[in-house]
C-alpha cells in the first residue's frame, strides 16, 4: 500500500474488467456503445472509477509518519478550506465541499500539506459523510496523538440534488471533536476561525 499517490498508471486487468461491466451497464440502459460518442467511454470510466477510488490503495498513517517534526508549539494549527470530491456509497453519485481540520500540537507538528493528503485518501473511497469525518479525525488523533483534534465538513450531495428530494441547495455539516476541542471555549475558537476571512 503507497502512502500517497496519484492513481496515473491503471492495472490493465482491472482497468479491462471494469471497462467491460460499463460497456453492458451502457448496453443495459438502452444505448449504443459502438456509436462515436461512446466508443471509448467504458474505458474512460473504468478509469474514472478507479482514479476516485484509489484511496482504497493508499495508507494515511504513513502519510502523517512521513513528515512529523519534533516542535514545542502547542497553540492551534488550522487547515480550511481544504476541497474534498467523494462518492457517495449508498448511490455512488459525488459528493463534495470543503473540510476544515485543526489539531494542537503534543511534541509534534505535521508536514502542513498532509493534512490534505489525509483528506484525499479517505475521500478518494466509497463513503458517507459521517464516516469520513470521523476517519480524519481519528486518523489525526491516533497518530499524531496531539492535545486535540477537531473536524468539520461541509457538503453538497449529487444523490439529494438529481434525483430523490432533488434539494439544489442544501448543504450537509458534520463535525466530530477530541482532546482540547471537547472544551467548548477552545471548540468556539476554532469555528470562529474557519468561519471568519481573515485576509
Amino acid at each position: 500500500m503507497a502512502p500517497y499517490r496519484n492513481l496515473e498508471e491503471y492495472n490493465l486487468e482491472v482497468t479491462s474488467e471494469v471497462k467491460d461491466r460499463y460497456s453492458k451497464i451502457i448496453s443495459e440502459i438502452g444505448e449504443d456503445v459502438s456509436r462515436d460518442g461512446l466508443i471509448k467511454t467504458p474505458e474512460r470510466a473504468a478509469k474514472a472509477m478507479l482514479f476516485l477510488t484509489q484511496g482504497y490503495k493508499q495508507d494515511a498513517v504513513e502519510i502523517l509518519k512521513s513528515a512529523m517534526f519534533k516542535e514545542d508549539y502547542d497553540d492551534m494549527v488550522i487547515i480550511k478550506d481544504i476541497e474534498l470530491y467523494s462518492l457517495c456509497e449508498h448511490h455512488m453519485l459525488p459528493f463534495f465541499g470543503k473540510a476544515h481540520v485543526a489539531y494542537i500540537p503534543n511534541g509534534h507538528i505535521v508536514g502542513l500539506s498532509k493534512i490534505p493528503r489525509v483528506v484525499d485518501v479517505f475521500a478518494r473511497r466509497l463513503q458517507v459523510q459521517e464516516r469520513l469525518t470521523h476517519d480524519i479525525l481519528e486518523c489525526i488523533n491516533n497518530t499524531l496523538k496531539p492535545q486535540g483534534v477537531a473536524v468539520v465538513i461541509e457538503a453538497s450531495h449529487m444523490c439529494m440534488m438529481m434525483r430523490g428530494v432533488q434539494k439544489q441547495n442544501s448543504v450537509t455539516t458534520t463535525s466530530g471533536f477530541r482532546g482540547q476541542f471537547e472544551k467548548i471555549e477552545t471548540r468556539n475558537e476554532f469555528l470562529k476561525l474557519i468561519s471568519s476571512d481573515l485576509s
